[in-house]
């Protein structure tokens, strides 16, 4: 992607919880709601008439017109519930004080109840960094404050690469001076890492449980010194090495200089098979990521790509990359495109053209870059509660398609004057980081999905809903989790009255939900009132209106939320 040019000034995130909402969460009365059920069984003559159920005695014999009458078996009943629990009620945010509340067409969302074939991967969200962050000493699993959001994530996925690793990133396991030819600056300096920044990043990767997938630098072409960082790598990390990727958009190469303008992607397979051989030889069980483009045209020839180890697919997506709207105005970063339907659709009709080589080659695939856009400096996009919205959205849409792991791109540069678009940035004067590590909006959106168990998609059929989108995920135990994104406008419109049809009978519906004041609010997405990840299912509290044992379930949820609910189902 292209640089992010620092960005105005702006406050560190505050990591303080929001008193008042968690006084109001504290305050929740408990009442608990009780449902009989039964079930009654007939005998029925051929004719259709109701018979008494009838208890014989087996020494009797018989009626001497039993032979006439003939039994019409009724559907086995449900099971009969056990005793509902007493239930705590999740106390949801309402609309803001005051605002003209614009009515929104109730939404239905039916489950089905079988899979669809795709699966909610543990680790599907993670970050990309730059490869120079390698050098970084915040990246350290001595570092709380690292550790601590990281965590909120899951058990993220690490990508190191960014336009840094073919401009000004230089790898050396001998101590080497850094070469002449290196080009950076103020905020974004040369740097070289060796051996013991992967030991230090291995150390945070274990203190998070998470994994690490690594570009090397093809800018400057080198297959060995590559082959060299691979067989470091592979034994530092091990099983937490997830794979190596050859250049960072190799596509654009023309275009920055990296190679002359005939250069195609020909040439880059030419030159990519030199690279995967002497990893290979170096490290035979390191899998090739790639290619890491945005160009389709370059999508099949890697798929097809005869490599000596396994290969990973990979692409680039930044929706709202034309940046001054001249192109096409619908691509342009402004709230107007990225809260409507329009980007939701052109992401997925994206997505589904990428797994079409992917899929026919066999090749697990991710994106390996992403973000609301490529465009340099601040928009009125980033760092928004709407690009909370989008993040949840993006990665549940992916996921459902078959995207297996998604690292959206951030950076390690201070909060203030750092690249605008970051999910996570640092505290302190600008280029000066104290320590402390902040989430901005778009990481609360990923964290609501990380933070769920893998599992099954199952097909969703909505109807009304207005700007809204609905996922199911059928889980290991048993558990199924519908999440139901309500993108509509949370200054302006009423909450959205939801029915809800279920594939089985619910005894629990725990709800956590993330919410914001305004699509433009900077620093006002919370999840259940703080700003942190969701509790563990079993400490969230149950679905407002739930209704014990109903297939259908009718509740409202605010507009500018994103709300996960976690159903026990009855065996």
């Amino acid at each position: 992607m292209p640089e992010n040019l620092p960005g105005p000034e702006s406050p560190s995130v505050s990591q303080e919880t929001d008193a008042s909402l968690r006084a109001r969460r504290g305050s929740r009365k408990k009442r608990s709601r009780w449902i009989a059920g039964g079930a009654a069984a007939a005998l029925v003559l051929a004719a259709g008439t109701a018979l008494p159920l009838v208890l014989n005695n087996d020494d009797e014999p018989p009626p001497a017109d039993a032979a006439a009458v003939e039994t019409v078996e009724t559907p086995d009943a449900p099971s009969p519930l056990p005793p509902a629990p007493e239930f705590v009620y999740y106390n949801q945010a309402g609309p803001p004080e005051g605002s003209p509340l614009n009515p929104v067409d109730p939404l239905t969302v039916s489950v089905d109840g079988t899979g669809i074939g795709t699966q909610l991967r543990e680790g599907l969200v993670g970050l990309s960094l730059e490869a120079t962050d390698l050098a970084d000493p915040q990246l350290s699993g001595d570092n709380p404050e690292m550790v601590q959001t990281l965590s909120g994530l899951g058990k993220p996925l690490l990508r190191f690469g960014g336009n840094a690793v073919d401009r000004r990133f230089f790898w050396t396991s001998s101590g080497e001076p850094l070469p002449g030819n290196l080009k950076g600056d103020k905020a974004h300096p040369v740097r070289a890492v060796t051996p013991a920044d992967l030991e230090r990043v291995a150390a945070l990767l274990d203190a998070v449980d998470g994994t690490i997938n690594l570009t090397v630098d093809l800018g400057h072409y080198d297959p060995a010194r590559a082959a060299d960082m691979a067989a470091h790598a592979a034994r530092i990390f091990g099983e937490r090495l997830v794979g190596i990727t050859v250049g960072n958009e190799p596509n654009g190469y023309p275009n920055n200089g990296l190679r002359d303008a005939g250069w195609t992607s020909e040439d880059y397979l030419t030159e990519l098979k030199a690279y995967a051989q002497a990893i290979h030889e170096a490290s035979p069980g390191v899998k090739i990521v790639g290619p890491g483009v945005y160009s389709q045209s370059w999508w099949e020839p890697f798929a097809k790509a005869e490599l000596p180890q396994e290969k990973i697919f990979s692409f680039h997506h930044y929706p709202l990359s034309s940046c001054d709207g001249t192109k096409d105005p619908t691509g342009e970063p402004i709230l107007a495109n990225l809260m409507s339907q329009n980007i939701h659709d052109h992401s997925a009709y994206y997505r589904g053209e990428a797994l079409k080589p992917a899929n026919a080659a066999g090749l697990e695939t991710w994106i390996t870059e992403a973000g609301v856009s490529a465009c340099p400096g601040s928009n009125e996009t980033t760092k928004t509660h709407a690009s909370s919205l989008w993040a949840a959205d993006y990665a549940l849409g992916g996921a459902k398609q078959g995207i297996t792991r998604m690292s959206f791109h951030s950076s390690l540069i201070t909060c203030t004057g750092g690249p605008p678009m970051s999910a996570i940035c640092t505290g302190g004067a600008y280029l000066q980081p104290n320590g402390q590590v902040d989430e901005r909006a778009n990481f609360f959106g990923l964290s609501m999905v990380a933070e769920m168990p893998p599992g099954d998609f199952h097909e969703t059929t909505e109807d009304g809903g207005g700007l809204s989108h609905s996922y199911a995920v059928r889980h290991e135990d048993g558990s199924l989790s519908v999440i139901i994104i309500n993108a509509n406008n949370p200054e302006t419109d009423a909450q959205m009255e939801v029915t809800l049809e279920l594939p089985g009978r619910p005894l629990t519906a725990a709800m956590t939900q993330m919410t914001g004041p305004s699509y433009s609010s900077e620093d006002g997405t919370l999840i259940d009132g703080q700003r942190a990840e969701p509790a563990p299912v079993a400490e969230r509290l149950t679905l407002p209106g739930f209704e014990y044992g109903s297939t259908t379930q009718q509740f409202a949820l605010t507009a500018g939320t994103v709300t996960v609910l976690n159903f026990q189902l009855q065996p």
